[in-house]
């Protein structure tokens, strides 16, 4: 029998809503020196797909975004920042990972999770998938995970430090209250109301419904404030930060980012947009986590592959919980 040299993928060629997504066939990637071919089984649609297929940044960043997204049109046509998935091949000089294992990966801006196949470097962001989940489940560890864990190592997060997680109910921030309660926080979650019984569930000591309270009007201060909204900048929550403390922008503007630096040296707070590059350690960690019943997947709904457009839209409406899941292939290997 030929091998299939071809694969389903989900493109876009032009920016602009969910419609612009649709089906192809493309050639399934052969992987070069140093790198794993993963057969895709499930990826998330995140914030960052919506923000490239759209082109829908913050302010002041249409220029930076277009050397990562394009310029007149889509420099990477696959979207999908993450996968999780079984090593079909690998590449020459390859050691860590064989045929056969169950892998998650974070593809960062390079993408390409939105396909049955997908190259990735062997010493990057990757690594063996948890034991204990599916690869539907599994999936929903990276995004959110490697993010918050990237902000995290840039500060000192122990028992007793007060942390604040502004959007809480995300994917970032369902990370990070799962991740801070394992170092040992104090956890404020800042979510709707609706959202309580979840970030609850997941960890949070008390939560701040922002529709009712504003957390930045009272007295209360924290040592760590991770804003995952985009509307906590230093000039609103200055007050809010405990002397030392730190304000870690997931989200921020170019004039957010290039006043940090001005603001971190006159209040002696943090104040950083960038999140480094976490890699494999900080993915294994979560793994470990998750094996061991200290860190669980948090999936809004999940997606087939055909229903692309229709998970670009539901993203698109900023309701989601957590991981919108997209189902690549329907059989998953757990062993």
């Amino acid at each position: 029998m030929t091998p299939d040299t071809t694969m389903t993928a989900a493109v876009y060629r032009r920016f602009g809503g969910p419609e612009e997504v649709h089906l192809e066939q493309r050639s399934i990637p052969s992987p070069k020196s140093g790198e794993v071919l993963v057969r895709v089984h499930a990826s998330t649609v995140s914030i960052a797909d919506h923000r490239s297929r759209a082109r829908d940044v913050p302010p002041g960043l249409g220029l930076l975004a277009a050397a990562g997204i394009g310029v007149f049109r889509p420099k990477h046509p696959i979207l999908g920042m993450d996968a999780a998935g079984v090593v079909e091949a690998v590449g020459p000089g390859v050691t860590a990972f064989t045929a056969g294992d169950r892998v998650i990966a974070a593809m960062g801006g390079a993408f390409g999770g939105h396909a049955e196949y997908v190259c990735v470097p062997a010493d990057g962001a990757i690594t063996h998938a948890p034991a204990s989940m599916t690869l539907e489940e599994a999936v929903t560890l990276v995004f959110g995970g490697i993010t918050a864990q990237g902000f995290f190592r840039q500060v000192s997060i122990g028992p007793g430090t007060s942390v604040l997680v502004n959007g809480a109910s995300g994917a970032v921030g369902t990370a990070a209250i799962q991740l801070a309660k394992q170092l040992g926080a104090d956890v404020t979650a800042v979510t709707s109301g609706g959202n309580a019984s979840l970030v609850l569930s997941l960890g949070a000591d008390r939560v701040i419904d922002y529709t009712r309270q504003d957390f930045t009007a009272g007295d209360e201060t924290y040592d760590v404030i991770v804003d995952g909204v985009g509307n906590a900048g230093f000039g609103r929550v200055e007050r809010s930060i405990a002397p030392g403390g730190a304000l870690l922008l997931v989200i921020a503007d170019l004039w957010s980012m290039l006043r940090s630096r001005g603001q971190t040296r006159r209040s002696g707070k943090l104040v950083t947009w960038n999140v480094g590059k976490p890699g494999a350690d900080e993915l294994a960690h979560v793994v470990a986590l998750a094996d061991s019943g200290r860190y669980r997947p948090v999936i809004d709904r999940s997606f087939a592959l055909a229903d692309i457009v229709e998970a670009h839209r539901y993203v698109d409406t900023g309701r989601k919980r957590g991981n919108v899941v997209l189902r690549i292939a329907d059989v998953d290997p757990l062993s």
